[in-house]
């Protein structure tokens, strides 16, 4: 079974048996259904099945139909659609070598490393694929995550200049990122000695500070899945919401992380703390995301 299930609020499953049960009546009553007819090996219909438990969480169940007509489910996972615009940068998408699943990967300056995640709406653009109309220009990227592991912390107290002066050395490390991978060699000195002065202050304030108290926002990797991260950011929205299914309540925040914002879904009782706006949220995420393309 899939981990990040108990996210969505479905940790009720236990076996297989249940587990079917759910997956068969996504199947037949899903609220959104969307297909394509792949022609790359052998003539089928690619179809993925979608039924919400609550407020933009559910699961996606992928599939095909046979010569019966008859639907086969290929595989399922959880998923929590974001509702914020998290990136404009170019985004490359690749298939896993399993199954007719996909990542996406962006390389957003603000992050500091190739932002790897579950891309979500693979139809529409294996639809556009077929079109010969990839790659997409001007497209932009929503992000949301699951979370099974997180905790609540207070925020650092800093007043209007101090975020602003805060916000603007973001910049500045953006600008010289992007010319240091351009192969500009005083950008790239720049930015070493920058993190030789970032790692002394840190190693004399660590001696006396908690670490989280000097460390705002962080996004790094996280184990050995490549779309899998642990992060610290601030909470901009908090909403509270039950599966209509198990009656598990859960919550969605909105994170700011390296001026990064996407939405994170948690189960109520694996959250230590209570989020609120202003707060911080310290977890491991799976990361999620579908490209918003153009109508057509």
């Amino acid at each position: 079974m899939h981990k990040y299930l108990r996210a969505i609020g479905l940790g009720q499953i236990k076996n297989r048996k249940q587990l079917q049960l759910v997956i068969t009546d996504c199947i037949r009553t899903a609220r959104q259904r969307d297909y394509i007819v792949q022609s790359e090996y052998e003539d089928f219909i690619f179809v993925e099945c979608c039924k919400e438990f609550g407020n933009r969480i559910g699961i996606a169940v992928r599939g095909e139909f046979d010569d019966n007509n008859n639907y086969i489910y290929n595989y399922y996972f959880p998923y929590v659609r974001g509702k914020y615009i998290s990136s404009e940068e170019d985004v490359s998408i690749e298939r896993h070598a399993e199954k007719e699943s996909y990542a996406g990967i962006c390389d957003d300056l603000r992050v500091g490393v190739s932002l790897i995640f579950y891309f979500q709406n693979v139809i529409p653009y294996l639809k556009f694929k077929q079109k010969k109309m990839i790659p997409i220009k001007g497209t932009t990227l929503t992000l949301s995550a699951l979370s099974c592991q997180g905790s609540v912390l207070m925020p650092i107290i800093k007043n209007e200049k101090e975020k602003k002066k805060i916000r603007q050395v973001a910049r500045n490390r953006s600008h010289l990122i992007e010319a240091a991978r351009k192969g500009d060699e005083e950008a790239i000195e720049n930015l070493t000695l920058e993190d030789m002065d970032t790692y002394t202050t840190i190693s004399r304030k660590i001696q006396k500070e908690d670490v989280f108290s000097i460390v705002d926002t962080y996004f790094m990797p996280y184990g050995v899945e490549c779309d899998q991260y642990s992060i610290l950011g601030e909470i901009i929205e908090c909403e509270k919401i039950q599966n209509a299914l198990t009656g598990e309540h859960l919550y969605v925040m909105t994170i700011n992380c390296n001026e990064l914002i996407f939405d994170v879904c948690i189960n109520e009782a694996d959250l230590l703390g209570e989020p609120a706006e202003g707060r911080r949220f310290k977890g491991i995420v799976w990361m999620q995301g579908y490209i918003n393309f153009p109508e057509t």
